[in-house]
């Protein structure tokens, strides 16, 4: 029984490390497939109508123990399908502008936008006299400033590997490309934080992870489909005639928006956005190391500065976190305690 109970505790943490390897892995082949002319808006559009028909099964599996849906709930998944999309469509041009380390790295704001979003909409108290809330605001504060600094200093450069020495990767890397390409992810970043406290709100409701992701999916294949067809007019950039490409589709399909959506939903649910929030942080080195490796990422002093002061405001948050927890536990038994007398009293009152 105790190893049961130990093994359910650990299941969440599983799940999260495994979202950030399919991440990592779904930035590159993402990326990869850019790289062959393939743009971020029929990516997106792949990816989500591959997930939606893989989770389509869910919707009539359920159909005996799920809630009823209502009108309110279908504006919550549009919604959901609307931050998604939008944190996908500029995650993915940031990507192309930079790199798979650096997006990783700029992902890290996430913990931070999201604790102020929750304070917000009352998901996170904010007592000012309380240690614990100060450092999580200027854990929130120093994240922030990591960013920027990862996004506007470069500095020089070091560990190249052999891909990285041909003149178009210090083409597609200048200075402007570097600093749009940042741009886009801080605004990636500000959507996905929504999205958490947006996805934490539905599936209060509505605790069926699945059928809400297949919801989330369907909206935004939907909405990835209109912007695409605005923007790609190029009849070349849905072609799925390349290897590339089409590797690229099924990854994203199945194992970034099929499995890692669901995932992050159902840890969202039993431990909440910030739980899910804090293993970005993991996602640097992986990225790094894989970035270098198949990519021949250039990864620069800034990115690797600002990731340490990123990762640094992030800890300081999640520090404050855990502090507030503790001392909530400690206040319900002061409580327990407290009223165990008055119940011993009664018993032997009643023995009487």
């Amino acid at each position: 029984m105790a190893m049961e109970m130990k093994m359910k505790e650990a299941l969440p943490y599983i799940g999260m490390v495994s979202t950030q390897f399919a991440q990592v892995g779904l930035m590159i082949v993402g990326k990869k497939a850019m790289s062959t002319g393939m743009t971020n808006f029929t990516f997106v559009f792949y990816s989500n109508a591959l997930a939606s028909l893989i989770l389509l099964p869910s919707f009539f599996f359920y159909r005996s123990t799920r809630p009823p849906l209502n009108f309110s709930l279908i504006c919550g998944f549009f919604l959901l399908g609307v931050l998604g999309c939008s944190a996908q469509l500029t995650g993915y041009a940031g990507i192309n502008y930079t790199s798979a380390s650096f997006a990783s790295a700029m992902l890290n704001l996430i913990p931070g936008f999201t604790f102020v979003l929750a304070v917000i909409f009352r998901m996170e108290k904010l007592d000012c006299r309380s240690t614990s809330t100060l450092i999580k605001s200027v854990g929130t504060v120093v994240s922030i400033a990591g960013a920027f600094t990862a996004t506007l200093y470069k500095g020089p450069q070091f560990f190249l590997s052999s891909s990285s020495l041909k003149p178009q990767n210090y083409l597609h890397f200048q200075e402007t490309d570097w600093v749009i390409g940042g741009l886009y992810l801080v605004v990636d970043c500000i959507a996905a934080s929504a999205y958490l406290i947006v996805q934490a709100s539905i599936l209060k409701n509505y605790p069926v992870e699945l059928i809400v992701v297949f919801f989330y999916c369907f909206f935004s294949s939907i909405l990835s489909a209109i912007v695409s067809l605005f923007m790609d007019m190029n009849i070349n950039a849905w072609m799925l005639q390349s290897g590339t490409r089409l590797f690229a589709v099924l990854y994203s399909g199945v194992f970034g928006s099929a499995f890692q959506v669901s995932v992050m939903f159902w840890c969202v649910r039993r431990r909440g956005p910030l739980f899910v929030a804090m293993f970005h942080p993991l996602g640097i080195v992986i990225a790094a190391a894989l970035g270098i490796i198949f990519l021949g990422d250039i990864f620069y002093l800034g990115s690797l500065v600002g990731s340490i002061v990123i990762v640094v405001g992030f800890y300081a948050v999640m520090w404050g976190k855990t502090q507030e927890k503790k001392v909530d536990e400690d206040h319900l038994s002061r409580n327990i305690n407290s009223k165990a007398p008055l119940l011993q009293i009664k018993d032997a009152e009643t023995e009487v």
